[in-house]
């Protein structure tokens, strides 16, 4: 980094102070007194030696900024040499969580990216003080802590449970708010484009798409098309057009994941033509379809952490598909096998051979591409079922073509290379 350079991001967090609070966006040019300001938060009081003086409300940023990077070596400021790996870190927070609320508060309030508040988590140690309902009230919830309160679940006591249940409530809530319209009208359109009759009654033929259908077959000397054969929709189905299996990896690397899927499942949960089933996994299997009316307490079900047998999950959930053609299974897992691979991938051709769709993701979330077994991934390919990673606004596509039959591979390969 040149003299010239800014060393904060447009929402003044600095980029040396730690991994995560790198510049999201550039900054307009500043004139010499605001880029020496910019250094000065970044380099803490060693760079106060030409006299130069912060302002009260930037000596309330320079104090949530040191709680969070500094270390205790001098007064010197340490974040570009904690970000290396080189020193340790100690906030001298200690374990009061009121204290520790209003830091968080002041660090919403000058930086309200939830980088910094993801650091202040990771770096700082927070995981015991989220336990405290004070400091859950302060902190900004999005995924990421939703995936840590899970984590933490058995260890709440009861106090505190309410306020984590409001916690991930309201990002369920957002979530749902984002998904639930797009899932609905995905899905319902492609169930009833399997259900169009080829014969339909009268009142039941789709005349836009007869004629479309039919264009061929204009007649010019009347001005007419002479349909040869009509489309439309069936009647109104009362029973499950199809059955849908979400098979959720609840491993501590899937946090995002179990999150996302949750609240898919939920969603999927209320169209009366799709029978959904949820269930999640570690060495144990857990079926969660009971839970599907209220998605926080699909989350609360969960037990982020432990091994995996994605193995004896398959199995569990080959018994739940009672009509292969009509059935689609969404395994959601980094295929990092901590059971019988041999059985694991025998299990998954014997589903695709039976007529199930398919669909392997190594990921539901928003954040790039995952680690995941490449070995166990190439084997689902060359059994014709592509394991890739899919965000969230792109699921319910997905599903609709799962829903018509249509190629999942290419569809894969198209948004890997859109997402490039």
């Amino acid at each position: 980094m040149t003299t010239g350079d800014d060393p904060l991001s447009s929402d003044g967090a600095a980029t040396s102070r730690g991994p995560s609070a790198a510049a999201e966006n550039p900054v307009p040019p500043a004139d010499d007194r605001e880029r020496l300001r910019r250094w000065r938060l970044l380099l803490g009081p060693a760079a106060d030696a030409d006299g130069s003086r912060l302002s009260a409300a930037d000596q309330a940023i320079d104090a949530a900024l040191a709680a969070l990077y500094d270390g205790d070596a001098g007064g010197q400021r340490g974040g570009r040499r904690s970000a290396a790996g080189e020193s340790g870190r100690s906030a001298g927070l200690g374990a009061s969580a009121p204290k520790v609320a209003r830091w968080l508060g002041d660090i919403r309030t000058y930086f309200p990216s939830t980088v910094m508040q993801r650091d202040a988590i990771d770096r700082l140690n927070l995981r015991q003080l989220l336990l405290e309902p004070e400091m859950l009230e302060a902190v900004e919830p999005d995924v990421h802590l939703v995936g840590t309160l899970l984590s933490l679940n058995h260890l709440m006591p009861e106090t505190t449970k309410a306020t984590a249940r409001k916690v991930v409530a309201r990002v369920v809530a957002e979530i749902e708010r984002r998904i639930a319209n797009r899932t609905r009208a995905a899905v319902s359109g492609a169930l009833n484009r399997a259900a169009r009759a080829r014969r339909p009654r009268p009142r039941d033929i789709d005349w836009n798409r007869t004629i479309a259908a039919n264009l061929s077959r204009y007649q010019p000397a009347h001005r007419t098309v002479i349909p040869e054969r009509l489309v439309g929709y069936g009647r109104r189905q009362q029973v499950m057009a199809r059955d849908v299996v979400l098979a959720i990896d609840q491993s501590g690397s899937m946090a995002s994941s179990v999150v996302y899927a949750s609240v898919f499942g939920a969603v999927l949960a209320s169209i009366r033509s799709l029978r959904t089933s949820l269930v999640a996994f570690d060495t144990a299997v857990v079926d969660l379809t009971a839970q599907l009316s209220d998605p926080v307490d699909v989350l609360f079900g969960v037990q982020l952490g432990g091994g995996t047998d994605i193995n004896k999950a398959i199995a569990y959930c080959q018994g739940l598909i009672t009509r292969p053609r009509d059935s689609i299974f969404v395994l959601i897992s980094d295929l990092y096998e901590g059971g019988i691979e041999e059985e694991m991938l025998a299990r998954m051709a014997d589903l695709h051979a039976a007529g199930v769709q398919v669909v392997a993701l190594l990921a539901l979330s928003d954040e790039g591409a995952p680690s995941f077994d490449e070995k166990n991934a190439a084997a689902l390919a060359a059994l014709g079922i592509p394991a890739f990673a899919c965000t969230p606004d792109a699921f319910p596509e997905l599903l609709a073509l799962a829903i018509d039959g249509g190629d999942i591979e290419s569809w894969a390969h198209r948004h890997a290379q859109a997402a490039k």
